[in-house]
């Protein structure tokens, strides 16, 4: 017996029942976009690994141990994307789309891959929607990105299950200050670390602070806050963020240990959280990359950017709403019955569609008796159907049947159009 292969592990399909779902909450988040002046974007999946490394910082745990990195036949070291934004920034330069004082808003959707411990609400491929905004250095762009996602929860109708999180790590050079004393801390108390954190305080020390160890979080209560090394420009900039929050009356806490895992940002980090998720509780994240574009290859830029897990998006959607699905269903369901009908019935089914292209529309196909026709359609889901014999043929009719109430009647072909049409409304 030949061995059945299986999908690769922590990579999943997403079958028509759930395609249909992720795809009513796509389109409702695009269409916010798309008001907001956002324009799309497409990436490809892999770019050359040194991409990462540059942007996202060679000791992060993503670069050092997440990527999937190999090498092509020619030899080149190329990477299934981990994240959006650093390939959103080389096609940005590479296409002339970033020049000093010109604004863009892109947005971008599609997978991404990070070898990590699959486990619920995070996958190794894994799928994001980003929003990215270039040449705008105050507060206000940071505050609507903000209003954009407070947007997007009220029309998916998530608003009370989801919080805002916020802290300003300023400027890399605030940062190297913080950076050094923080060290100093840990290493007075690197016996109370366990093995991961105690590799962060030499790797990557920042990253101590949004530690999952309860134990660590308590020893950091003492530990140096980042605020306290923040300059004015940076402290200007947050506090005018926060003014601008409170004015339009959207809730958030600032975290002092919320610092992302990404070197490029700086200024303002952002967090979206749900508790509905347990640890995987993340929905939507970014911050401010205000040297990212200089780093690689561009002219200074100031930008912004977040994106949502769309993965975890979709399971919250499932935890707060048990009825969080879309119908997978057509309007109506072609049944032809007899000799030499089924060619006459397909070109019916063309000429109806050239008329209501929003029809859904299925035409059987495979023959079959009436009894079975009509149990294909009710396993579709079809309103009606739409009934062509011998008989109708010959006389340029159609029977148009009410699936639901069993009512039916016999239209001219060329009066279902009507019909049809004000049933759609």
């Amino acid at each position: 017996m030949v061995k059945q292969i299986q999908a690769v592990r922590g990579m999943n399909d997403s079958l028509p029942k759930d395609a249909a779902f992720w795809q009513y909450i796509e389109s409702l988040l695009t269409q916010v976009l798309i008001c907001y002046g956002y324009r799309e974007i497409r990436l490809p999946i892999i770019e050359q690994t040194a991409l990462f490394k540059r942007a996202i910082g060679k000791v992060t745990d993503i670069v050092a141990k997440e990527m999937y990195s190999f090498e092509d036949q020619n030899g080149d070291h190329i990477t299934l994307r981990p994240e959006g934004t650093a390939s959103c920034v080389r096609a940005g330069i590479e296409h002339g789309l970033l020049y000093q004082n010109i604004e863009q808003r892109l947005w971008y959707i599609g997978p991404m891959f990070r070898h990590e411990r699959p486990q619920k609400g995070r996958y190794r491929q894994f799928h994001q929607l980003g929003a990215e905004v270039f040449g705008q250095q105050g507060p206000d762009i940071d505050a609507e990105l903000i209003m954009l996602t407070v947007r997007w929860w009220q029309i998916l109708g998530i608003s009370e299950h989801v919080r805002l999180e916020l802290n300003s790590i300023g400027s890399l050079e605030n940062r190297a200050r913080y950076h050094n004393a923080l060290v100093t801390f840990l290493a007075q108390h690197e016996t109370c670390l366990d093995d991961n954190n105690r590799r962060r305080m030499h790797t990557n020390p920042m990253r101590v602070l949004d530690t999952k160890n309860a134990n660590i979080q308590v020893l950091l209560n003492d530990a140096p806050v980042l605020a306290d090394y923040l300059d004015d420009d940076a402290h200007e900039h947050f506090v005018g963020l926060c003014k601008l929050l409170d004015e339009a009356k959207i809730d958030y806490t600032i975290n002092p240990r919320l610092v992302r895992g990404l070197d490029y940002y700086n200024y303002t980090v952002l967090e979206w959280v749900t508790n509905r998720l347990g640890s995987q509780g993340t929905i939507c994240a970014g911050g401010r990359y205000d040297r990212l574009v200089e780093q690689l290859g561009g002219r200074a830029t100031p930008a912004i950017g977040m994106a949502i897990g769309l993965d975890r998006l979709v399971l919250l959607m499932q935890a707060v709403n048990t009825n969080s699905s879309v119908t997978l269903r057509v309007d109506a369901y072609l049944v032809a019955v007899g000799k030499n009908i089924q060619g006459a019935a397909m070109l019916l089914a063309e000429k109806i569609r050239d008329a209501l292209p929003s029809l859904r529309l299925m035409t059987n196909c495979g023959g079959g008796s009436f009894k079975k026709q009509f149990s294909r359609a009710d396993k579709c889901g079809a309103s009606f159907a739409l009934v062509l014999g011998e008989s109708e043929a010959a006389a340029q009719q159609v029977v148009i049947k009410d699936l639901t109430t069993g009512n039916q009647e016999t239209l001219a072909q060329n009066d279902i159009i009507t019909r049809l049409a004000l049933i759609l409304g």
